[in-house]
């Protein structure tokens, strides 16, 4: 998902910087680094400002999912869920908006999930950090209104990527057929999104825009 986002922003015309674990040839400059950690994300600002100048947009979209059981759920995996998409968001967002609010512009985007607002079987502890991101979103984008910085979300459903198992049950015919469109979404379909809320929502705030095929009303 992140490559997409990344190729959609380049061919828009956008310089990225990204921060994986592990190096992507998508972006302009690359850095290797842990989300969660708050040094590594004040590096990849710091680099990537002194390069390629000011951030005007930050997409959080890192993703860890397992499925488990709501009595199996161990506390480690409990607050590893919640360091990597909640910690992560945070890391990302308090980064990067002192610059954002001296330039009275910018636009925070977290990546979430249709489970947040709709949940899922054995995925409480996943649905738990996504809503908690949601939280935080339509909160920031309240209090950050007044500077002229924007925080928006997008909630995908199942989405055709990696992260999703090959015999995770979200693949499996019966629940496809429930879907209008028959299919799982495309990491394209959440770049176009993130494109749209980046360059097209200069008066979208507090908001989530969610590619589900309707699975989510």
């Amino acid at each position: 998902m992140g490559i997409a986002i990344a190729q959609r922003l380049t061919a828009s015309g956008m310089s990225v910087a990204g921060l994986d674990r592990s190096p992507s040839a998508a972006c302009e400059i690359s850095f290797v680094g842990d989300v969660t950690s708050a040094d590594d994300v004040i590096h990849a600002v710091t680099e990537t400002e002194k390069t390629l100048g000011p951030i005007y947009a930050v997409v959080s979209g890192a993703g860890h999912y397992e499925s488990v059981p709501f009595t199996d759920v161990t506390d480690e995996q409990a607050q590893r869920m919640l360091r990597v998409h909640l910690g992560g968001f945070f890391a990302c967002a308090q980064a990067v908006l002192p610059g954002m609010i001296a330039r009275k512009e910018g636009s925070l985007i977290a990546i979430t999930s249709e489970l947040a607002v709709g949940g899922g079987d054995r995925d409480s502890h996943y649905a738990a950090a996504k809503g908690a991101v949601l939280g935080v979103v339509r909160s920031l984008a309240t209090e950050l209104a007044p500077t002229g910085v924007r925080v928006n979300s997008v909630a995908p459903g199942p989405t055709n990527t990696p992260l999703l198992a090959p015999d995770s049950p979200w693949r499996a015919p019966e629940y496809l057929a429930t879907l209008p469109t028959g299919d799982l979404a495309q990491p394209l379909d959440v770049a176009l999104c993130v494109e749209y809320l980046i360059s097209g929502a200069q008066f979208m705030t507090g908001e989530v825009l969610n590619p589900n095929s309707g699975a989510v009303i």
